[in-house]
């Protein structure tokens, strides 16, 4: 049980370090295991630059998912250099990284932070291939 418990928070922690991390400036993108719970990092560049943000534009939906952190699957932290504006239905806030959740056999979704640091989970109309096959190691 307690094994549960604290693999269970791990996620969890892992998004509240985005938080403090995310006053610093990032220009590396970081890939969580969830199940391994292991990261890496890989410099960011102007290709993934470029594919995080047409992704961005393609919100179409929020998360209605009551647990949107999988047991299984990635997370993958992306900083975004210059921030960028998002305005739709659900926030209107700049935004200076955007987190992919992609769980085992389901689609993927994004993770993004208002300016009061409030979190939204949102669904994409695109798929994210084109941005993932920019990285250097296989998910």
């Amino acid at each position: 049980m307690i094994r549960k418990v604290l693999f269970s928070s791990i996620p969890i922690l892992f998004l509240f370090n985005l938080l403090i991390v995310s006053a610093q400036s990032i220009t590396e993108i970081e890939l969580l295991d969830i199940e391994k719970n292991k990261i890496i990092t890989i410099p960011t560049n102007p290709k993934i630059q470029l594919e995080t943000k047409k992704i961005i534009k393609e919100i179409d939906n929020i998360v209605k998912k009551f647990n949107p952190i999988p047991d299984k699957g990635y997370i993958v932290k992306i900083p975004l250099s210059p921030s960028l504006r998002l305005e739709n239905k659900w926030v209107n806030t700049l935004i200076d990284e955007v987190i992919i959740i992609i769980p085992e056999n389901e689609k993927p979704y994004l993770l993004i932070f208002d300016d009061e640091k409030k979190p939204h989970f949102f669904t994409v109309k695109t798929e994210m291939d084109t941005l993932l096959k920019t990285f250097d190691f296989p998910l």
